[in-house]
């Protein structure tokens, strides 16, 4: 059975009903340029074919509840009392609630729209985007829901302005202080392509990964080790960032040139040094990527990979042993290019390696897992697929 039958199922077995559409929105890999987005600067992630489902119907008591098949207790609220729950009394709602929740309330913010004035809501969410993964199934869930409402309840908006909704959400409604980075891939994602966004001005292209064609698979190797971005060391980066920022007088690290990290490092501690260089090395490393892949193709980008997860790993520490021993497993066996991805503590890595090669590294990362005494990874490839839509 696949995830959106479960939605249908699981909305049928709570209203007794058919749903009236179906949408969905993938998860993300964010391919380079992690922790640049909240700082204004560059990431580079594409769709995966991963997505959450979520099957809505109409309500005419002014209400909106929400179920999914990984917590089937509803959790139901009038669209009135949206504002006064969020963000001040979202401690209230069950964590995986305030997403869907969330959106709905950042939509009627955005466009000022009265919730008198649109109709009550049932959803019922099933997702196959692996939790607490580092593929973002929480904008998974955000532009699910996003783009469902939007159609709805006419409201107009575009891709752009639904990420927006979605990272208000996030930040305000659950209260992980995330960047904008993973609603933009999940509402823009394209097949075979990356978004290559500017997360100051929001313009983003789409590039061409070349993959298939380049005889590559992007293998991520899930170890397992849940984390979460609402939990302190997340916070704690995002404010080393921001100190380092009002060190050098600018908005943001966006502003910070690479030849300006001897002056950062005259004015800030030792620690906050290590996280600004790696956001303001970072940056230039997805710009770097970028211009590589069109100017010479995937198999050059590699080097670029390997130093992300170095400055990861040294520079902002959000790696963990086992993203670590993944990523010199994929070298070790011969990929291109290897990093963790995502917002670290956790979460997946991946590895750009040559399609023949991947039963031969897949068997390499459960070897290595099980001689480490790790719990056995989940290990896959991904292609680069679309971004929400509506599926009926």
């Amino acid at each position: 059975m696949t995830a959106a039958d479960e939605a249908q199922g699981l909305f049928s077995t709570l209203t007794g009903s058919a749903p009236v559409g179906l949408w969905s929105a993938p998860g993300r890999v964010n391919l380079i340029g992690e922790h640049t987005d909240y700082n204004d600067g560059f990431v580079f992630p594409f769709a995966t074919p991963h997505r959450t489902h979520v099957a809505l119907g109409r309500r005419t008591d002014g209400r909106i509840r929400v179920v999914s098949t990984f917590d089937e207790t509803p959790v139901e609220v009038d669209l009135a009392d949206l504002d006064a729950l969020f963000p001040a009394r979202r401690d209230e709602v069950v964590e995986w609630a305030r997403y869907p929740l969330g959106v709905a309330w950042a939509l009627l913010q955005a466009t000022g729209t009265d919730a008198a004035s649109v109709t009550g809501i049932d959803l019922a969410f099933a997702s196959d985007v692996p939790v607490g993964a580092g593929l973002s199934s929480s904008a998974a869930i955000e532009g699910a829901t996003g783009s469902a409402l939007n159609d709805v309840w006419e409201l107009g908006l575009d891709r752009i302005a639904l990420a927006q909704a979605g990272r208000r959400a996030e930040n305000e409604a659950v209260g992980a202080p995330t960047g904008i980075m993973d609603q933009m891939a999940s509402m823009l994602g394209e097949t075979d392509a990356g978004t290559f966004l500017d997360c100051r001005s929001l313009d983003a292209q789409v590039v061409e990964l070349g993959f298939d064609a380049a005889g590559l698979e992007l293998m991520v190797i899930d170890t397992r080790v849940a984390h979460a971005h609402s939990t302190g060391g997340y916070g704690e980066r995002r404010a080393a960032c921001e100190r380092g920022a009002e060190a050098m007088n600018v908005p943001a690290l966006r502003d910070v040139r690479v030849d300006q990290l001897p002056r950062v490092e005259e004015l800030v501690d030792e620690n906050t040094y290590r996280r600004v260089r790696h956001v303001v090395t970072e940056n230039q490393r997805v710009l770097d990527t970028v211009r590589t892949l069109r100017e010479q193709g995937p198999r050059a980008i590699g080097d670029l990979l390997y130093a992300s997860h170095a400055s990861m790993r040294d520079d902002f520490e959000i790696s963990v042993p086992e993203l670590d021993l993944a990523v010199e497993t994929a070298r070790e066996n011969g990929a291109v290019g290897a990093r963790m991805t995502g917002g670290g503590f956790g979460g997946s890595a991946i590895a750009l390696i040559d399609r023949d090669a991947v039963p031969t590294v897949r068997e390499a990362m459960l070897a290595a897992f099980a001689a480490a005494g790790h719990v056995e990874p989940h290990v896959f490839t991904v292609r680069p697929s679309e971004g929400a839509r509506h599926d009926g």
